[in-house]
């Protein structure tokens, strides 16, 4: 079988607020297809508006995948989310339709596109608990200057500010003395992919960044964390403790003003941004368009080439 009988699959990444959502309803309306979600945060349930998730009516449009499948206080490891994907993909394709792959968690991407090998070392919970309470002592650079001991390969390449990475590496290279990159590969799935990114100038993407921030305050982030955590969802769980919720739970608690947590938000989201543009110079073979420059109809026109090979 060569690669081009392999069926279709549409990836569509960028960075926030670039416009992946409008463009990806528009484009599955055009193909026939359906959105198999690409966001590490957007598969948690109740946790809607600080996710900037497709709205209801979005997802009533067309369907949509891997969005609302685990609890705030339920994990979902790597391994998982790339089986989950592979079996979503598949199943879309037996029903005649395009799988377009949606979102802005580049290792979530590359754990479908690339085939990532992913270790299948299970958790130890005494490790475990040790590793968080070190985490929430001394924090992730010390995690990672130990990472950098143990582990010099991986702490090249991995995220130095991403404490669930940094405690997972470190967590791997302890239980099996052998490094996370060393048993890592990559087999190719048998899809014919074709990866689409959206791009726009920064400053524009930083404007629209503040306007997403501030609709996401005018639409009931605050009440939405209240719930949450009224709910028992509690920091230190990762999902609470991620950008948006964190400083809007510090206003709660009576640390910081509301104007206040929302310049953290539009600041902290800023530099999220610059970490996923890093993220996705990293892979390979990605259609770029910024979509200030661009018509949809370019995009489409790739699309269309790309299904009818």
């Amino acid at each position: 079988m060569t690669e081009a009988s392999y069926p279709p699959l549409i990836v569509l990444l960028g960075p926030t607020a670039v416009g992946k959502t409008e463009l990806s309803l528009q484009l599955c309306e055009q193909f026939n297809g359906e959105v198999v979600g690409a966001d590490s945060r957007q598969i948690y349930r109740f946790m809607d508006i600080g996710t900037a998730k497709p709205s209801l009516a979005e997802r009533q449009r067309l369907r949509h995948h891997l969005i609302d499948i685990r609890n705030p206080d339920q994990t979902l490891t790597l391994a998982e989310y790339q089986q989950l994907a592979y079996q979503t993909i598949d199943a879309i394709h037996q029903r005649g339709h395009i799988p377009f792959l949606v979102g802005g968690t580049a290792l979530y991407i590359r754990a479908v596109v690339q085939g990532l090998r992913i270790p299948e070392v299970p958790p130890d919970p005494t490790l475990r608990a040790e590793l968080e309470a070190e985490l929430a002592q001394t924090g992730v650079g010390a995690l990672f200057q130990r990472l950098q001991t143990l582990d010099p390969v991986t702490s090249a390449v991995i995220d130095a500010q991403n404490p669930r990475r940094v405690l997972r590496a470190l967590e791997i290279v302890l239980l099996t003395g052998k490094s996370k990159v060393e048993l890592e590969g990559a087999t190719s799935p048998a899809y014919r992919i074709v990866q689409i990114g959206l791009d726009r100038p920064r400053d524009e993407i930083y404007r629209r960044i503040d306007q997403r921030v501030d609709a996401m305050i005018a639409h009931g982030l605050v009440a939405e964390t209240q719930r949450l955590l009224a709910a028992g969802y509690q920091p230190p769980l990762p999902s609470i403790s991620s950008l948006g919720y964190r400083e809007i739970i510090a206003y709660l608690a009576g640390e910081i003003t509301l104007a206040t947590a929302v310049e953290r938000i539009k600041h902290e989201t800023h530099r999220f941004v610059r970490h996923q543009c890093t993220s996705f110079r990293k892979m390979s073979d990605i259609h770029w368009f910024d979509l200030n420059q661009v018509s949809p109809a370019a995009i489409y026109d790739q699309v269309a080439r790309s299904i009818s090979l």
